[in-house]
């Protein structure tokens, strides 16, 4: 049998490559992880958490105010954007020790620097020159902001890394883009007072969620005076002095202090080697891999982000733990990226898992919506004008619910308990026989008996 350095060379500490690499140390193998730039990955350290702290901020805004229909008096808030980052630093440099503590702990070697595969069991580490051989390899790099859309001035947009270090609240921003990072930033700097503007080319944000939901988070964006422009795009970026000149597609002009563009992530592969090294990969040169995250080299596995299956964090991790069970732990394990539960942390906030109802249509024929809208409690004594909408999806010739959807507080928490619903093979019999929990939100799950559709 050949002889290697480590058992597991794995190529990114974010949240799946650590993931991996634990669990396959915890199998008793000897494992070592390179990371080049900070552990944790873009969900820890410049994503889903810090981007959820600043939703968190975001939201005061509203709750100060709502606060005098209770018969709350607590003066003019102000706000620090300074104190705020510096909150949100401290939290993330914890967490990041967090996760250097696991790998230590379960016997992971971490080493802090770039590494480059250069064959179907070796890895390099440029700064030194070193070379390690592993038995298995696992790229686990996750992804990167896309390239900027291609228009003048392009060079003056930040990406969503940058958002995460402002100097200072831009008074004005413009955003292109309309998935999740796009409105979400949105929803944060609208929140905290930022006169905001959101650019996107396509009829409606949010493409491949529910219809109704889309529509809803545009028009509560409106509402809350945001605006949101569809079917343009951005044709030129010229600044002038501290001040950025945004021209449209329809040749309509506004002026800006901040331009971001997120129009999307891309699987970061430039630069490791994998190509060379006989591994293929394909659109957006996305890592291709099996059932089992193996590429066409077997000795070389990837999970996450990039691999362009489903980008989001918990899969990250449920593929790191597979891998490693399959691999390590002789108990071969495949991933389902069919039934997903997510949420959209906007204000008000998305949560969806199954089909949307478009996607239901064309594959249930008998298909019935049930759906429920109104104002929630807290809004009829503060006074403001918000709705929630929920959505059941059900295959009528079988009963079971094929899709939920929710745009209201707490979608996402709420969404994570339909999602085990779902995956259960839950009927709408089962809702209905449930008992509501009064008064609540969530009730409306299994008080709706009419479809109306």
């Amino acid at each position: 049998m050949p002889q290697f350095d480590v058992d597991l060379f794995v190529i990114g500490a974010g949240s799946g490559g650590v993931r991996a690499a634990r669990i396959a140390a915890q199998y008793g193998a000897k494992v070592k992880v390179a990371e080049e730039y900070r552990v944790g990955g873009t969900c820890v350290v410049r994503g889903c958490v810090p981007k959820k702290l600043l939703v968190y901020a975001s939201r005061y805004a509203d709750e100060f105010e709502d606060a005098a229909g209770f018969g709350w008096q607590a003066g003019t808030p102000t706000f620090d954007w300074n104190t705020l980052i510096a909150r949100k630093d401290s939290e993330i440099a914890r967490l990041e020790n967090v996760y250097r503590t696991n790998l230590a702990k379960a016997g992971a070697e971490l080493i802090e620097g770039r590494a480059v595969v250069e064959g179907p069991h070796t890895v390099v580490l440029p700064t030194t020159g070193e070379r390690i051989t592993a038995r298995v390899i696992l790229i686990a790099t996750g992804g990167r902001p896309g390239d900027q859309p291609h228009f003048a001035g392009r060079e003056h947009a930040v990406s969503s890394n940058e958002m995460f270090h402002l100097e200072r609240r831009p008074a004005r921003a413009t955003i292109i883009g309309g998935g999740y990072i796009a409105v979400e930033f949105a929803g944060i700097l609208a929140g905290l007072g930022t006169q905001t503007t959101l650019v996107y080319r396509g009829p409606h944000l949010l493409r491949g969620f529910d219809d109704d939901l889309r529509e809803g988070v545009e028009k509560a964006y409106r509402d809350k005076g945001i605006e949101v422009i569809l079917n343009r795009t951005v044709e030129r970026a010229d600044k002038h002095g501290d001040i950025l000149h945004i021209t449209l597609s329809d040749g309509s002009a506004h002026e800006t202090d901040l331009l971001m563009s997120a129009a999307g992530r891309v699987p970061y592969t430039q630069g490791l080697g994998l190509a060379a090294s006989g591994v293929a990969l394909g659109a957006k040169d996305a890592v291709i891999v099996d059932e089992f995250s193996r590429t066409n080299v077997p000795s070389i596995y990837a999970i996450g982000d990039v691999t362009d299956r489903v980008n989001l964090t918990p899969m990250a991790i449920r593929e790191g733990q597979a891998f490693a069970d399959s691999v390590f732990g002789e108990r071969p394990t495949r991933v389902d990226h069919t039934l997903i539960p997510t949420a959209v942390f906007s204000t008000p906030e998305l949560g969806t898992v199954g089909l949307t109802e478009a996607d239901a249509r064309r594959a249930y024929p008998d298909l019935q919506v049930y759906r429920a809208e109104f104002r929630p409690l807290k809004a009829t004594l503060s006074g403001r004008a918000e709705r929630v909408l929920m959505k059941l999806l059900v295959d009528g010739a079988t009963d079971k619910v094929v899709g939920a959807h929710m745009l209201g507080e707490s979608a996402g928490e709420q969404v994570q308990l339909l999602g085990v619903l779902l995956a259960m093979g839950a009927t709408k019999a089962d809702f209905d026989r449930t008992l509501a929990v009064h008064p609540t939100a969530a009730e409306e799950w299994v008080t709706m008996r009419t479809p109306v559709a």
